[in-house]
Order: C-alpha cells, then structure tokens, then sequence
C-alpha cells in the first residue's frame, strides 16, 4: 500500500468516526411530542453517503465521472431501462426531457412552436415550465378526487390537430391511470413524459413509473425519495431520445465522448457538418441549442450509497402511509387519498383534504398543525393558473383549459400533505394521528 492509499483510508475511517460522532446521534435522538419537530421529509443516511463523498472529493475530479456512470447504470437497472441521464435536479430533468421532444431528428413528431401539450395545473410548475418557456401551449385538464390524479375521462376533450404529447406526475407517489394514458398516447401518436419526481419506486401494473412513457424524470432534492443534495435523472428505452438527452444534457454538442475522452468515434477530424469546414473537431460540433444539466461527480457518490438503501426506504414510506391512514380513516370529515387501481405506490406524502360540508379551513387546520410543531405542505401550486406567472399569459392563446377546473381549485383550497418519509418513527406518526383527530374531532 502507497502512502497516499494509506493516507486516504485513515481519511475514511475518520469520516465514518465523525458521521459517529456527529450525524448519527442526531438521527438517533428520541422523539418527543409535542417537542420535536416533525418535519414533512428529511434526509436518511449513514457513514457509507459521507464516506463515498470524501472518496470522490479526494479524486478532485468534481464534474461527472466513475460515480456518474455507476449511478447511472444502477438506477437503469433498478428501473429495468436502457438509458439514464443524471442532471442537476428534477427540474432540469424535465427541462430536458421535454426539450428532447423539440429536436429536428424526430421529423413529424417534433413539438414545434405553438403545438399543444396536455398536463393539469394541479402540481409543481416545473412540469409545465418548460411548454411555455419553449413557445409550446399547455392544455389543461381538471383532476379526479379520489386518487387526486389527472382525470384521464377528459383527454379526449383536451385533444386537437395541434396536440403533441402528454407531461404529467404522479400525484406525491400515486401513479394516475397509466393505460388509460398510455392508450391515450398510443392511439394518437403523442409522446409520454411521465414526471416521476414523486413516485419514485412506485410501480404500475407491476412495472416501475416512469418507463410507462417514451421519456421518465426524477428528483434527488433532500426531500425526496432519495438524495444526492441536487440532482434528478431523465430515462428512456428509446435510442433516438437516448442521442437526443445527451446532445442537449452536454452543451448540444454532436459529440459523445465521456468527458475527459477524445475521440470515441475514431473519425474525430474527418467528418463533414453543416458548412463547418470538413473535419472540423467533432468535439466542437453542435447539432442542438442545448445545455449543461450535468451534475457533480460529488453528488453521484451520494447517489450511489443512496440507491443501495433505496428498496429499503420505498418499504418504510408504505409501512408509514398505512399507519397514517389506518389511524385517520374515520375520520369522517376529511377525504383520504388512496392507491390507484392496479398500482403499489411509493409514497412521497399523506394527502389529506377536507370535505366540503366541513365547518375549519385548510388554513384553520394547517395553522394549528403547525403550532404544534407538524411540517405541512399544499399540493405545491394548488391550481397553477391562479398565480402571478400566469398573469401575462393569454388564455387560449398561451394555453388551454378545458372546463372551470373545479377539482383542481378544490384541491388548492382544501388540500394538503404531511410527511412519512423513511426517517419517521411511529412516535411521530401517531403524535400528528391524535393531533389530527383532537382537532377534528373540538372544530369539524
């Protein structure tokens, strides 16, 4: 052994000692009610994710590299896919699946300017941004309130000449109606972007979410699932979309080398481009207006311990969701979510929405969760279009609605989640089970 691998391993071994020290009596440390925050999410680790983040910090080679391409192939293996992207979030990650779908190479079936796209504005606004930030019309459908999904009985109604594809998520872990959907797209030749952030783990008809669709994404943001701090993926079987999420991930370049690589192709100064002059560097050919998504080599390593507990974590939140709903299913004032037909969610949250004869408010019943030290979370932009970035936009010039919405309003108004991430015990479930109920039970 070298000085430097000894030097390195005496590292790693005071990492482990100071995650010992320092992290684990932390997550370690006993609830108490009342007392402790019981927060929505939160990170759930050990010394394997810090000592993977040393090791590549002592690499020093900082952008995507042996841990990337590991996490790469372990999470196309988890997902049974071809290909996976990581980029930097879950909103790069549709950022550049959506993207995809705008380049040339897809002929007919390339979303240009001005054609439609169909999605819900019950959800997060980074499904949608990248339709308008490209000059793309969202379309939007109103939600069903019993799995609090996208209600698929009105893609018919959504569907136009100028209709292209279909982007939407899964509702905090609970697939929506995949072969409804997916019939849908089938029938009229539209794309599938199936916004996984959420979900996950979470599996259709036995099939894992998000290879339902041509494009799937997903998020490594601290709350979810799993984490890499930043940092998302895109995945597809399609090798078309496989070439066109690389050009567009890695600057548009036409290039595939891994970086740090030349010359992949053997034909690196021999080929012909556009006007470029013949044998213009391939590294330094461009054939998309793209990005550069990618993520650090850093943050992978964390991905990479990250996966290993992964089937672990997806277990705990089902554990979880099933005591929440166990101890609040009488309540009679409130309306549960519940798993969509033919699917094993894995779930990001516990959505929980009031009746409508109800006398409190969200707001009322919100506030004193939060009082008594209960995280609480709305359905992220309840109804989209009711924000000031839809303030000017043009309705059925910019985007589409069809019909008033109203479910989709309901749930911005009557709706919202606790948490039952992995690092959650039963103390704290059944402490936020009696203050849910102790309200209900004094106000509704």
């Amino acid at each position: 052994m070298t000085q430097a691998e000894q030097l390195k391993n005496e590292i790693l071994q005071k990492t482990k000692e100071y995650y010992n020290l320092v992290h684990k009596p932390l997550q370690d440390k006993t609830f108490q009610a009342g007392k402790s925050r019981v927060n929505y999410a939160g990170r759930v680790f050990d010394e394997r994710e810090m000592t993977n983040l040393v090791d590549s910090s002592l690499d020093f080679w900082l952008t995507y590299g042996s841990y990337s391409k590991a996490f790469e192939k372990k999470l196309a293996d988890y997902l049974g896919v071809r290909w996976t992207f990581l980029v930097n979030s879950g909103s790069s990650a549709n950022l550049l699946a959506f993207y995809a779908l705008t380049s040339p190479l897809l002929g007919d079936r390339q979303v240009k300017r001005g054609d439609e796209v169909i999605s819900v504005a019950a959800g997060f606004p980074t499904t949608v941004a990248p339709i308008v930030q490209y000059g793309a019309v969202p379309v939007f459908v109103d939600m069903e309130l019993t799995h609090f999904n996208i209600n698929t009985t009105q893609l018919e109604k959504a569907l136009s000449q100028k209709t292209k594809a279909v982007m939407i998520a899964h509702t905090l872990g609970n697939p929506f109606n995949l072969r409804a959907v997916k019939e849908f797209c089938d029938k009229h030749n539209l794309w599938l972007i199936e916004d996984n952030c959420d979900a996950l783990g979470s599996t259709y008809e036995g099939k894992p979410t998000g290879t339902w669709g041509d494009i799937g994404t997903s998020s490594f943001y601290p709350p979810h699932h799993m984490t890499m701090g930043e940092g998302g993926a895109t995945y597809t079987d399609n090798p078309l979309l496989k070439k066109i999420m690389l050009s567009m991930r890695d600057w548009g370049r036409d290039c595939w080398c891994e970086s740090g690589v030349d010359n992949t192709c053997g034909c690196r100064f021999s080929q012909s481009f556009g006007t470029l002059p013949k044998g213009y560097d391939h590294k330094y050919v461009y054939s998309h207006f793209g990005f550069n998504l990618k993520v650090s080599d850093m943050q992978a390593a964390i991905g990479v311990a990250q996966l290993e507990k992964f089937p672990s974590f997806v277990e705990k939140r089902k554990e979880n969701f099933i005591k929440l709903y166990e101890g609040l299913k009488e309540c009679k004032a409130l309306i549960l979510n519940t798993a969509t037909p033919n699917s094993d969610p894995s779930w990001f949250g516990f959505m929980i929405t009031l009746k409508d004869e109800v006398k409190i408010t969200r707001n009322e019943l919100v506030e004193y969760l939060e009082n008594a030290n209960i995280q609480t979370r709305n359905l992220f932009a309840g109804n989209m279009l009711r924000h000031p970035m839809f303030d000017s936009m043009i309705e059925g010039t910019d985007y589409r609605v069809i019909g008033d919405l109203p479910n989709t309003d309901k749930i911005m108004n009557d709706s919202f989640w606790i948490g039952l991430y992995p690092g959650m015990g039963d103390a704290a479930i059944d402490y936020m089970i009696n203050t849910i109920q102790e309200y209900i039970n004094a106000h509704a």
